[in-house]
């Protein structure tokens, strides 16, 4: 098969190959980039040029190749004379008639290793970001425990002294009785108050219920303490997603249900969440005042669903006019 005067000339590598997998004829380009003469190349199998870490992939794409599936696009790496490697991109066909494959293949080194940087420092990035998450998340435990272990143990004391007192109420004026009672109604409060925020700050539920029980309880929660009517649809099994997601989903759960029952002006809240064959669908919507979105883009409640959202690679919207109630929508990819 004769190469034409194009190829010979063009900057880009040609290669005509056997199926046994030895170079039959390469161009020009080839020998320069890669350091061997022509009978180098001709002597060994082409595959004993490439990066050893990228013999398998290339062996599967190729079998594809000669069973008639073009390759297009295909990346992988080559070592030349040098030692130094260069990244190529391939298009290739087999031609059956021939028995030969024809492929031509562009050098994107330079590309490549400025996507491969752009790579490294997204990664440096998004492991900072699970860092701080993770000690956030660690403090809020701390937090959390000595709330709900500590003051609540030392108000359960103090409830039981008080208990005591009212026990001796024969001997008391009816006066201090009766703030007696205010004291214990109080305490019991407190102590309610105590958990209700405990939880708020770190669901521990969370780690042995899962997502949808932790939210429904949640959902409960809220609607005691307001005047708004909270009803959780779930259609998901937690086991999908670990539970570091299970947690990023439940703060800006949080976050919008707290948005709600403060600003929202609402008398209804759903909260819907599913699952489809490649994401979870999180929904949370209210009949309240709504606002125009394009006038409150840096609040602060927003921000922390936006930016929780994108620290998991969910895509999140919200939508919203006046008088017409708020939805928030989170798409978290299942992969």
């Amino acid at each position: 098969m004769e190469l034409s005067p194009f190829f010979e000339l063009t900057l880009d590598l040609v290669f005509v190959a056997g199926r046994d997998g030895f170079c039959r004829k390469v161009n020009k380009a080839v020998v320069e980039k890669l350091g061997y003469t022509q009978e180098e190349l001709f002597a060994r199998p082409i595959a004993d040029f490439m990066h050893s870490d990228d013999r398998a992939s290339t062996k599967v794409e190729r079998e594809k190749l000669l069973n008639g599936v073009p390759l297009v696009n295909f990346q992988n790496r080559y070592v030349t004379k040098q030692g130094t490697v260069v990244w190529l991109e391939w298009t290739s066909i087999y031609l059956p008639d021939e028995e030969v494959v024809f492929a031509i293949a562009k050098d994107i080194t330079v590309r490549k290793l400025a996507e491969l940087e752009v790579e490294a420092k997204y990664n440096r990035v998004k492991s900072m970001v699970g860092h701080f998450k993770g000690n956030i998340e660690r403090d809020r435990k701390y937090l959390s425990v000595a709330l709900h272990e500590e003051l609540a143990q030392l108000l359960a004391v103090l409830k039981i002294d008080i208990d005591w007192i009212k026990a001796r109420e024969e001997i008391l004026p009816a006066l201090i009785n009766e703030r007696l009672q205010h004291a214990t109604a109080i305490t019991e409060l407190l102590m309610k108050t105590i958990q209700r925020i405990s939880f708020s700050i770190s669901p521990g539920m969370l780690q042995d219920l899962g997502l949808v029980e932790t939210l429904r309880w949640h959902c409960n929660e809220f609607s005691v303490i307001s005047s708004i009517s909270f009803r959780l649809e779930a259609d998901m099994e937690d086991i999908k997603i670990n539970k570091d997601l299970q947690l990023d989903l439940f703060r800006i759960c949080q976050e919008a249900l707290h948005n709600i029952v403060y600003h929202a002006e609402a008398s209804e809240a759903i909260i819907r969440i599913e699952e489809t064959e490649k994401m979870i669908l999180l929904t949370i919507s209210d009949n309240g005042k709504g606002f125009q979105v394009n006038q409150q883009t840096n609040t602060p409640g927003l921000n922390v669903m936006q930016e929780r959202a994108a620290s998991i690679h969910a895509d999140f919207e919200i939508s919203s006019t006046a008088g017409s109630g708020t939805k928030i929508s989170v798409a978290l990819p299942l992969n």
